[in-house]
């Protein structure tokens, strides 16, 4: 099995060979071409529960590239290392390299009880920008208040 860092810098093929494939009729509605075909995506990393999957599109081809990045998602919220800087205080969530810098953004939190103040030093941000960041991606912040609340700890409110 590769390590975390190499899961999530894969490439859509190196990835797609370390999981299960499994392409299905979608749900919901769409009409005749959604009933007829089977466009829906779901991948499992084997030797794992992390599972992810995707309807979204009419085409097999973009609903198995959009799976493989919520299993990388998937991945960087359940699979802890060793923290180690990411390379930029920033990442574009349509990044390639997003999944990777949530990984080392949730390491940081993990390491210092999932405590803002003292997460931020290690990652070179002030506290307010770390809740910033946190709190752009919708996916992202649900993940940091589910671990928070897990950890015991009082709910925060979203930065703008």
């Amino acid at each position: 099995m590769l390590k975390r860092d190499e899961i999530l810098q894969a490439d859509d093929a190196a990835l797609s060979q370390l999981c299960e494939l499994d392409f299905c009729r979608g749900s919901g509605p769409g009409g005749q071409k959604r009933n007829k075909s089977s466009s829906a995506a779901r991948v499992r990393l084997i030797g794992t529960e992390l599972c992810a999957e995707d309807c979204t599109e009419r085409s097999q081809h973009r609903n198995r590239a959009n799976a493989l990045r919520k299993l990388k998602m998937a991945v960087a919220f359940a699979m802890r290392e060793k923290f180690s800087p990411p390379s930029r205080n920033v990442c574009a969530i349509s990044s390639p390299e997003y999944p990777l810098y949530v990984a080392k953004l949730f390491d940081a939190l993990a390491e210092n009880a999932w405590s803002v103040p003292g997460s931020a030093p290690q990652l070179g941000v002030t506290p307010t920008a770390l809740l910033k960041i946190l709190s752009r991606d919708a996916q992202l912040w649900q993940a940091f208040c589910a671990r928070r609340a897990e950890a015991g700890l009082p709910a925060l409110s979203p930065r703008k």
